[in-house]
């Protein structure tokens, strides 16, 4: 056999893609591994003692008092479209007075505790991840770990608690901003007197339909807290990572709560 006919011993062979969707479905499977045993060790830290309530009561005013007013911002303007939109539609049925019950349901069952969640996901998930990335390539979570401490009670469970009972609070504030936006330009826009308005979403809005959307947000917030502290704690590679990490958990965190809402959604319709 001539020199030009033997194989190249030496070079490894390329992956075909198969190879490469295996390697994919491994990591990920890995990933949902990590994360759940995150969530067992968050979980447990609860139960140690030396609960951190000063630092769970530093990160309930960062995560949810400074988030107010980019949520109520958000939600003011979004039911002030909502009921621009529903008023030229309902317009056409010649039904354009009862603007307020539908921008009334839809902020409370979906509109309201989506969008906050969203808004809380992208500011506070990133900061989140930013935070304890940076301390964990710094190797600051290593030197609280030596010291004897647990970093996950130290760091993970306060932001978690925070998240998930802050965010309730903000959908009920971006619940009725979203409506007193929508009654300035049902009023301003359309003639609608304030008073019909408002009655309107009292007839129409049941408790049942508050407490769907605001159940849902506990599980918003502790998902957008634990994918920002997993993201933070799986960091590698210095400053680029850490933004690689951050980017992360935002886009993460968003497509968890929209696809976690519709499953919840769902759920309370069978329910």
């Amino acid at each position: 056999m001539s020199q030009e006919t033997l194989p190249d011993l030496a070079a490894p062979p390329r992956p075909t893609w198969l190879d490469r969707l295996g390697v994919w479905v491994l990591e990920t499977v890995e990933s949902f591994g990590e994360f759940a045993l995150l969530t067992a060790h968050t979980g447990r830290a609860l139960l140690r003692p030396g609960f951190p309530g000063k630092e769970c009561l530093r990160q309930l005013d960062a995560i949810g008092a400074r988030s107010t007013t980019i949520v109520l911002i958000t939600a003011l303007f979004t039911g002030m479209v909502l009921a621009l939109q529903t008023g030229i539609a309902l317009t056409r049925f010649g039904a354009k007075p009862y603007v307020g019950s539908v921008v009334g349901l839809s902020l409370a069952r979906e509109l309201g505790p989506v969008l906050t969640a969203l808004m809380v996901g992208g500011r506070v998930g990133a900061g989140i991840t930013a935070e304890i990335g940076a301390m964990q390539v710094t190797e600051q979570v290593d030197a609280i770990r030596s010291m004897g401490a647990d970093p996950v009670q130290k760091l993970v469970l306060p932001r978690v608690l925070a998240a998930t009972f802050a965010l309730p609070l903000l959908t009920a504030m971006a619940d009725v901003l979203g409506a007193v936006g929508g009654l300035i330009l049902a009023w301003s826009q359309f003639g609608i007197d304030p008073n019909f308005y408002m009655q309107t979403i009292i007839n129409t809005v049941t408790v049942a339909d508050l407490f769907s959307g605001i159940a849902k947000t506990f599980v918003f917030g502790w998902l957008i807290a634990m994918v920002g502290c997993f993201a933070a704690l799986q960091t590698t590679g210095g400053t680029v990572g850490v933004g690689r990490s951050t980017t992360r958990a935002v886009v993460i965190a968003s497509i968890g709560v929209l696809v976690s809402d519709y499953f919840m959604t769902q759920l309370m319709v069978i329910l």
